[in-house]
């Protein structure tokens, strides 16, 4: 009986350490700053709606919509600024939050939003580092409902190659969070037309709005060169995209779009 109690009394502290464990990492994550919290009241010509687990930054005439999975350990909303930038290129953009802030614990959080916006016919999936793989992971099983895949400072382990999604991976010269060794190794996982922008001076934190990030490189260019410029790729990537799909023509027919 007593070797049984001390076996019980054993696991239980365990269990304790590694529940305290995980609330102490989980805890120690970066916090929205306050451009963040401005972009969440939308502009003049975006909307910005809250409900359940997501946001949506929605423009008057969108030509596509994008789900966006957050970084590992980053507080959501400090993505707030990215989305209205490409939200006001006419993209509507939901922005989903994930359970203790890390899309791990939820890569299926994007199911059944789409049916949401019956309106949107055209939907892309993204996210950042930690966020981007379990966006790409997510693409993997639903590429049949979407267009394209967005990757920021993020690589994919889902093999990805002969989805037939279009493909857009962006990241920052002076990154020093995101692991290059597996970028480079999972670049076959990608489909061979996909496109890779590098920015110039840009880093692995200034895709958000969330301050330094511990182990990144030093930016260059300020967070709001960095939001602007990936704002701009995407919503390029995005009318390339749809444009090349409108010319996907029949050979007895000649495209004009």
């Amino acid at each position: 009986m007593r070797k049984r109690n001390r076996i019980a009394i054993g696991l239980a502290a365990v269990l304790l350490a590694l529940v305290v464990g995980c609330c102490v990492y989980v805890s120690d994550s970066y916090c929205a700053d306050g451009t963040a919290v401005t972009a969440m009241a939308g502009s003049g010509v975006v909307s910005v709606d809250k409900k359940d687990n997501m946001t949506v930054f929605s423009p008057e005439n969108p030509i596509a919509g994008f789900l966006f999975y957050p970084g590992g350990k980053v507080e959501y909303t400090s993505y707030a600024p990215l989305m209205l930038a490409l939200a006001e290129r006419d993209v509507l953009c939901v922005l989903i939050q994930m359970p203790c802030n890390l899309a791990v614990l939820n890569p299926n959080a994007a199911e059944g939003i789409q049916e949401q916006f019956p309106e949107i016919e055209s939907w892309y999936i993204g996210g950042h580092s930690l966020g981007g793989s379990m966006a790409a992971s997510y693409a993997r099983k639903h590429a049949k409902a979407l267009k394209g895949l967005v990757l920021l400072a993020a690589y994919s382990t889902a093999d990805l190659a002969d989805s037939g999604l279009d493909v857009l991976s962006v990241y920052g010269s002076e990154d020093g969070v995101l692991n290059m060794e597996k970028y480079e190794r999972d670049r076959g996982n990608l489909p061979e037309n996909g496109v890779e922008i590098v920015i110039p001076g840009g880093n692995h934190a200034c895709f958000g709005s969330y301050g330094p990030q511990s182990g990144d490189g030093k930016a260059f260019i300020s967070p709001a060169e960095q939001i602007r410029f990936t704002a701009e790729a995407i919503a390029e990537f995005v009318q390339k995209s749809q444009h090349d799909e409108k010319c996907a023509c029949s050979t007895a027919s000649v495209c004009t779009a």
